[in-house]
This record gives C-alpha cells, sequence and structure tokens, in this order.
C-alpha cells in the first residue's frame, strides 16, 4: 500500500486533490476529522475545559471549536496552541497510524492518502511514502480563504500558524499547480498516479 500525504498553504486546494484522489480509488484519511473525534474524547474533554473554563463547550456539552480556535490562534496563544497540541497530537497520530495499519493489512487498499494541514510540523509525513504539495499563488489561496466566509485575519493567522509555504515545498517530493481549473488539477492528479 503506497501512502501519500497531502499538504499546501491554506485554501491550496488540498480538499480538491484529495477529491481527485479519492474519485481515482485512494482511501482517504482526514487528520481533521481524527482530530474532531480526538476533541470528543472525555479525557481531551476535561483537559481542555480544566484549562479554558467551560465557556469552551457548546450546548451539547462538546468542544465548541471555533472557541477553541478564537483562543489558540489569538495573537497571544501561542503557549495556548502548544497546550491544545500537546493534548491532541498524540492521541491523533496514533489514531492515523491504527487506521493505516488496518487498511495495510486488510489487504483492499492499494493506495491511501493522508490529507492533514499540519503533516509536516508534527512529524506525521514519516508514514508517507510521498508528499504532494498543493501550489496555488498567494491572491488565488486569499481569495479562497475570503469565499470560504473568512477574514482577511482569521486566514493570515492561519497561515502563521503552520510551516511557510517554501518550507512545505522544500519538503514535497511532488507538486500539483492548483491556479487553474478542477479539471486541470485533477488531471495532474491523474497523470502523478499513473506514473
Amino acid at each position: 500500500m503506497k501512502v501519500i500525504g497531502v499538504v499546501g498553504g491554506v485554501a491550496s486546494g488540498k480538499s480538491l486533490v484529495t477529491d481527485c484522489l479519492a474519485k481515482a480509488g485512494a482511501a482517504v484519511l482526514n487528520a481533521d476529522l481524527v482530530g474532531h473525534a480526538v476533541l470528543r474524547e472525555p479525557e481531551v474533554i476535561a483537559a481542555l475545559t480544566q484549562r479554558w473554563g467551560t465557556g469552551i463547550l457548546g450546548s451539547d456539552g462538546q468542544i465548541d471549536r471555533k472557541a477553541v480556535a478564537r483562543i489558540v490562534f489569538a495573537e497571544d496563544g501561542v503557549s495556548e496552541k502548544q497546550f491544545l497540541e500537546s493534548i491532541s497530537h498524540p492521541r491523533i497520530a496514533h489514531n492515523l497510524k491504527a487506521q493505516l495499519e488496518e487498511w495495510r493489512q486488510s489487504g483492499t487498499v492499494e493506495v491511501a492518502v493522508l490529507d492533514a494541514a499540519i503533516m509536516l510540523e508534527t512529524g506525521w509525513a514519516a508514514i508517507c511514502d510521498e508528499v504532494w504539495y498543493i501550489d496555488a499563488p498567494n491572491h488565488v489561496r486569499r481569495e479562497r480563504a475570503l469565499r470560504r466566509g473568512w477574514t482577511v485575519e482569521h486566514w493570515q493567522a492561519r497561515e502563521a500558524a503552520q510551516w511557510p509555504v517554501a518550507r512545505k515545498l522544500e519538503a514535497a517530493t511532488k507538486v500539483i499547480l492548483n491556479g487553474g481549473t478542477p479539471e486541470e488539477t485533477c488531471r495532474q492528479v491523474h497523470e502523478l498516479l499513473t506514473k
């Protein structure tokens, strides 16, 4: 089983590339969704509310991710982000490795895709055979983020919380240009897969 990691700047089109890979038959493992599940674990809820209070909980008693994002992406939120990562990242890594191992043992998955925005920062790229960098011009990524309803400041804060795009590009084994149409991007994905 080949494991492809997908990285890029914020709003670069990682989801589009992941969708193209899924349509080509790849099994997709989304680290964000794994992270969301980790935030529902009772031990994690307890640790985060002990640190930040019950104001981070929604009416359902679950973690309100937007409330947590306001804390960790605040201008002075570096230590809070580190705290969150110290709680969540080991659990996410464990779950990612377990799912990949399950697919490997099943023998039914030829290509697995790990979609993790912070794959390089966390060292999760080590569980990938290849790392594909999704490249899109800065102004295009900003426009996409604004269409999602983000402010420029929100996009910049998210961008600043990750490795610089140049550093991600250096760590990649393959590059996909995603400044054009979705069809052009998917065509590049298929070309890389067939190679």
